[in-house]
């Protein structure tokens, strides 16, 4: 029989060879014995709080249009974002099924565990898995999922699939510069700051800088415990409120200057 098949990202038993004409001063990167890592597949993630499970525009729009357009949903929800707010439900059923055709994003509906009812939108983008990195990105919570365990557990989910089970060495999260609560909702889920690229889109007629934020999967043990530290059961009162802040257990490991 054959021998079970190494799982992405393992160790093969060869190192890379140096680079054919690399002089002895050339300072080289760190050699890995890298397998890439896999595509991720449309499934469902069902956490304590909430469910990503795959979008489907047809039968998601009219819920998502309502959480994040009046009158039940505040459209400054889609300030930063390159689209929306948009007219009517139907528009905005059109441009998700554009956007979810692209064949390097996945997109997923957050959603109740309880009722299943929908709480905003998440997604892989900028999937590479031959260098092993993959985006955290198109990122927006209704009213109802904003600063809840359920807005937490939902990236948790996300993090801990890309990498424990995919083999991804490097997530990132980028965000319009100007968008502060973006940048601190990175650093809140241990993301390090990397830089900013100027003038790098154009976005609804106006000039986008980028801030760029990386989780390694050299740092991610550490952020993974920190994340079930928070999520954790004990970490909540009576009243649900928390008794750690999950920026104080990232800020502990540091990385984090702006």
């Amino acid at each position: 029989s054959q021998p079970p098949a190494e799982p992405p990202g393992a160790t093969p038993s060869q190192p890379p060879a140096e680079p054919p004409g690399a002089k002895p001063s050339q300072p080289l990167g760190e050699p890995l014995n890298w397998r890439p890592a896999a595509r991720p597949a449309a499934r469902e993630h069902r956490g304590t709080h909430v469910t990503l499970r795959p979008l489907a525009a047809d039968r998601d729009a009219a819920a998502l249009y309502a959480i994040s357009h009046p009158p039940e949903g505040d459209p400054s929800i889609w300030t930063y974002l390159y689209d929306g707010p948009f007219a009517n439900a139907e528009e905005l059923r059109d441009a998700m099924a554009q956007r979810a055709a692209e064949p390097d994003t996945l997109f997923f509906v957050v959603a109740e565990v309880r009722s299943g009812r929908p709480l905003g939108m998440v997604a892989y983008l900028a999937i590479v898995p031959d260098h092993g990195s993959i985006e955290l990105g198109h990122i927006w919570f209704s009213a109802a999922l904003k600063r809840s365990a359920g807005a937490t557990e939902a990236i948790y989910l996300l993090c801990r699939h890309a990498i424990d089970d995919l083999g991804y060495r490097r997530l990132e999260w980028k965000c319009n510069a100007l968008n502060q609560p973006s940048r601190a909702a990175a650093q809140r889920f241990g993301f390090i700051y990397e830089g900013t690229f100027m003038q790098h889109r154009v976005a609804k007629g106006r000039n986008r800088d980028t801030a760029w934020f990386a989780l390694t999967d050299g740092r991610w043990p550490s952020v993974r415990a920190a994340f079930q530290t928070w999520l954790a059961a004990e970490n909540f009162d009576a009243r649900g409120v928390q008794r750690t802040r999950l920026s104080a257990l990232t800020a502990a490991l540091g990385g984090h200057a702006t």
